[in-house]
């Protein structure tokens, strides 16, 4: 079975806001309508996709060498397993995700990495995860593992208690592992753009089918019970270990969108 190129695809207009080249026209119009909604989204994109490069890059410097990327989308523009390999050529990476368009596509871009896989699995089950032949091939669960949770937790609604799930994976997890978590948020933006927001997760809805949600700083602070938080704590994706020079403009909307962070399992 193919990927569905006649449809819009929430991978592949996430791919296209990041500025890469797996994606179709009707991904394009469907990113632009929504792009309508919140003028700042591919911003918003980029700032999660630099949010994760960085949080990568710390967990190799803290010894990690296999990652686990749950709702990953398609594994393109300096994601997970091209940080790692840039610092190890040896880390190995599983990408997870139940779109069978992003596993399609990424099995095509993945076919000469040996230490890189994808599996389509839902992230909401992680039995499901561990028991993926993708992940017990490459995965050793008894070392420590990076759990990357950049594009899972928004599309999980409250009644599918997402902070159980993010203990699920804490629970599996051997000592020295960390999960890093990503979310949008508005509780800081101004009264326009959390109106914006309020408006592109309707686009989301209409154009692909997709429920987005919106939390808090607490709410989301409070997943990361039961492990050490890495400093500098929950914050704003661009204030967590920013390299110099390259934030997201401090007057754009999207920086004030989404909160980052890593927490070490003991």
């Amino acid at each position: 079975m193919r990927a569905d190129v006649e449809n819009a695809n929430i991978a592949r207009i996430y791919d296209y806001y990041l500025g890469g080249l797996y994606n179709f026209a009707i991904d394009r119009e469907r990113a632009e309508r929504i792009k309508l909604m919140l003028p700042s989204v591919d911003l918003l994109a980029r700032g999660n996709r630099d949010w994760l490069r960085r949080s990568v890059r710390y967990l190799v410097g803290e010894g990690v060498r296999q990652f686990i990327d749950i709702a990953s989308g398609l594994p393109t523009v300096g994601n997970t397993h091209e940080v790692a390999h840039a610092l190890d050529a040896q880390a190995r990476v599983v990408y997870v995700d139940n779109d069978h368009s992003a596993v399609v596509h990424g099995e095509d871009i993945l076919a000469t990495e040996p230490l890189v896989a994808m599996a389509e699995v839902d992230g909401r089950y992680p039995d499901q995860v561990w028991s993926h032949p993708a992940v017990r091939e490459l995965i050793d669960l008894s070392q420590p593992v990076g759990i990357v949770l950049g594009g899972l937790l928004v599309f999980v609604q409250d009644d599918e208690d997402p902070a159980g799930l993010v203990a699920a994976y804490r629970d599996a997890l051997a000592p020295g592992s960390y999960i890093a978590m990503s979310h949008l948020s508005a509780d800081t933006a101004d009264e326009e753009t959390r109106g914006q927001v309020d408006r592109m997760v309707a686009a989301y809805q209409a154009g692909v089918g997709a429920n987005l949600y919106v939390r808090d700083k607490a709410t989301i602070t409070s997943w990361f019970d039961g492990m050490e938080l890495v400093e500098p704590g929950v914050t704003l994706m661009a204030d967590w270990r920013p390299d110099p020079g390259l934030d997201v403009d401090a007057q754009t909307p999207s920086r004030q969108l989404g909160y980052g962070g890593m927490a070490r399992v003991g």
